[in-house]
């Protein structure tokens, strides 16, 4: 599967969005010191729901999402944005990251100039 098709995948972004409340979940745990347990009677759920929040292994309603975001604070923005689109603005961004870096690489390590050059 190439990144286009990644990109038209379901499950791709069900998995980033996932990961990104796992990400959020997690930050809200240490900045509240809450353990597990903690966490769960602060949402006024199970323990067993806070470890399958915590392994990945759920797929809510968008309801359930939402509600979860706002208890931790949180404001879940969505965007629809055309694939197609997304893609070309996601190719570019990655060409003008590698342009970034292989400068970067050559002003910071003068040497690597010269290996280049000797290769060439």
């Amino acid at each position: 599967m190439d990144r286009k098709e990644l990109l038209k995948s379901p499950e791709y972004w069900t998995a980033s969005i996932q990961m990104e409340l796992y990400r959020q979940i997690e930050a809200f745990m240490k900045e509240n010191n809450f353990n597990k347990t903690q966490l769960a009677e602060y949402l006024g759920c199970s323990k067993g729901y806070v470890t399958q929040l915590l392994s990945g292994e759920f797929d809510h309603k968008l309801s359930k999402f939402i509600q979860l975001s706002l208890a931790i604070g949180k404001i879940p923005e969505f965007c629809f944005t055309d694939i197609d689109e997304y893609i070309q603005n996601e190719t570019q961004s990655y060409k003008n990251t590698m342009t970034v870096s292989k400068e970067y690489m050559f002003s910071t390590f003068p040497l690597s100039n010269k290996i280049v050059e000797d290769a060439a």
